[in-house]
C-alpha cells in the first residue's frame, strides 16, 4: 500500500540516482581522458650522445674523474695529473681546447681534452678534479653544462659527421612542430635552415660520430613512426654546410637502442 510517505521516499530515492547518473559519467569520462592522456605521452628514450652542434657548442651532463685515477695513462699517452685543466670526451679531436661552463652558477673553465670518455650514458664530458673546482662541483660530483670550442681554428668534428633527418619543411612552424614530437622522445633535435630565396627548414637528430650510432638512432624512430634518413654532413672544421652531403635512407627494422656504455 502506498502512503504519503512511501511516495515521497521513492521520489526522493529516483531524484538520488537520477541526479547520480551525471555524476559518476563524469568521473568516469574524467577517469578515461586521464588515462588516454598518460598512455599517449611518449616514452623517453635512450640515444647515444651527440658530438658538437653546428653553432660549436653542446650541452648535457660533466662529471669529474674521481680519485684513484692519478698517474694513469689517459687516450693521449699523457699520464692524468688531477692538478692540471684536462678533461675526456667521447669523439672531439685530442688537443681541443674547449670552455665549459656550469650553466646553474656561471662559472666557467678551458681544459684540453687528453682522454676519451665519460662512458656512462648521459654525460658529455669527464672533467679533472682541478677543473672540477673550478666549477665548484666536486661535491656535487656531476653538473649540466655547456661546452663550447675556445680556439675559433680548432676543428669541432672530422670532414665528415653523421646525422638522421626526420623531415624537411617550407614552413617553420611545421619544422618545429616535428621537433618537438622527437624531442619528446628524448632526442636531440636540431634544425638547419637552409640558405636560399625559399628556406628549406631541415628536422635533424644528432650529429654523430659514427654511422653505426646514427642507424640506430634511425631504426629506433622509424619503429616509433617518424621518417629517418641517415646522412653524411660534409663540412669544414667547426663549420657545417646545411644540406651537403650523400643522402641514405635508414634501413626500417626493429627497435634497435644504443650499446651500453661502461663507467668509469
Amino acid at each position: 500500500m502506498l502512503t504519503l510517505r512511501s511516495i515521497r521516499r521513492r521520489s526522493a530515492n529516483a531524484r538520488c540516482r537520477r541526479c547520480g547518473r551525471p555524476l559518476r559519467a563524469g568521473v568516469l569520462a574524467t577517469v578515461l581522458l586521464a588515462a588516454a592522456c598518460s598512455s599517449h605521452r611518449p616514452p623517453v628514450l635512450e640515444f647515444p650522445p651527440p658530438r658538437l652542434t653546428s653553432h660549436g657548442t653542446q650541452v648535457g651532463v660533466a662529471s669529474w674523474y674521481g680519485p684513484g685515477f692519478a698517474g694513469r695513462p689517459t687516450a693521449s699517452g699523457e699520464v692524468y695529473d688531477p692538478g692540471k685543466l684536462t678533461a675526456a670526451h667521447p669523439t672531439l679531436p685530442l688537443g681541443t681546447r674547449v670552455r665549459v661552463t656550469d650553466l646553474d652558477s656561471g662559472r666557467s673553465v678551458v681544459v684540453r681534452i687528453n682522454d676519451r670518455g665519460p662512458f656512462v650514458a648521459g654525460r658529455i664530458i669527464d672533467l679533472s678534479r682541478a677543473a672540477a673546482e673550478r666549477l665548484g662541483m666536486v661535491e656535487r660530483g656531476t653538473a649540466r653544462v655547456e661546452i663550447a670550442l675556445a680556439d675559433e681554428d680548432t676543428p669541432a668534428w672530422p670532414v665528415v659527421r653523421y646525422a638522421v633527418q626526420t623531415g624537411a619543411y617550407r614552413s617553420r612552424p611545421d619544422a618545429l612542430r616535428l621537433a618537438r614530437r622527437v624531442a619528446d622522445l628524448g632526442a636531440p633535435v636540431y634544425i638547419l635552415r637552409s640558405a636560399e630565396p625559399r628556406p628549406l627548414y631541415r628536422v635533424r637528430v644528432g650529429p654523430y660520430a659514427t654511422r653505426r650510432d646514427a642507424e640506430l638512432v634511425a631504426r629506433i624512430l622509424h619503429d616509433r613512426g617518424h621518417r629517418a634518413m641517415v646522412l653524411e654532413e660534409h663540412s669544414r672544421p667547426g663549420i657545417l654546410k646545411p644540406g651537403a652531403g650523400t643522402t641514405r635512407s635508414s634501413t626500417p627494422g626493429r627497435t634497435l637502442r644504443p650499446p651500453g656504455r661502461r663507467g668509469r
